[in-house]
């Protein structure tokens, strides 16, 4: 009885464990294609963006080249280590002249994607992104923009830049991604 009992164990703990499997091939896309495509939307946030300003004020029309240039400079990713969503020193610098940027510009919104590595599970990882797209966006807060400028979305881990199982790219991965939308 008590060998019955130890083997039930046994196969308990085993299947309470949670194992961890990468996804196939077919399930990841190459971080070429991925890049490609955060390209791509980036492309066309540019061109959204790029509207005709109000000629008797004296405003030039930005080129959508002019505008994903500036998104380019002045929308650069934030990272976060790992499990954590607090904006880290490094990131302080370019979060200033975003909202610098913002409070000169005030005809920009941002939208603030939250993203994660691979490690953990879907529900974890999307909260964890949200908090850190909701902290990054308490920071420019807190430093005079608008909230109603700055929307937020989590993608988890569901947007990889990269795909390897190394520190580096999972690092690539524990980000805030901004994407320049247009008028107020």
């Amino acid at each position: 009885m008590k060998k019955l009992f130890v083997v039930f164990l046994l196969v308990f703990a085993v299947s309470c464990t949670k194992t961890y499997t990468r996804p196939s091939e077919e399930e990841v896309k190459p971080a070429e294609e991925i890049k490609e495509e955060v390209m791509k939307v980036e492309e066309e946030a540019a061109e959204d963006i790029a509207y005709s300003r109000d000629e008797d004020i004296g405003e030039r029309d930005l080129s959508p080249a002019e505008v994903e240039e500036m998104a380019k400079t002045v929308f650069s990713d934030i990272h976060f280590d790992y499990d954590k969503y607090n904006i880290r020193p490094d990131a302080r610098p370019m979060l200033d002249q975003v909202a610098s940027f913002m409070g000169e510009n005030g005809d920009y919104n941002v939208v603030i994607e939250g993203h994660c590595d691979e490690r953990g599970t879907n529900e974890y990882n999307l909260a964890l992104g949200e908090r850190r797209a909701k902290s990054t966006k308490n920071y420019l807060i807190s430093l005079g923009i608008s909230s109603s400028r700055i929307s937020t979305v989590t993608f988890g881990e569901e947007k990889p830049l990269c795909i390897d199982t190394s520190e580096t790219c999972w690092q690539s991965n524990r980000r805030a991604h901004f994407v320049v939308t247009g008028r107020r």
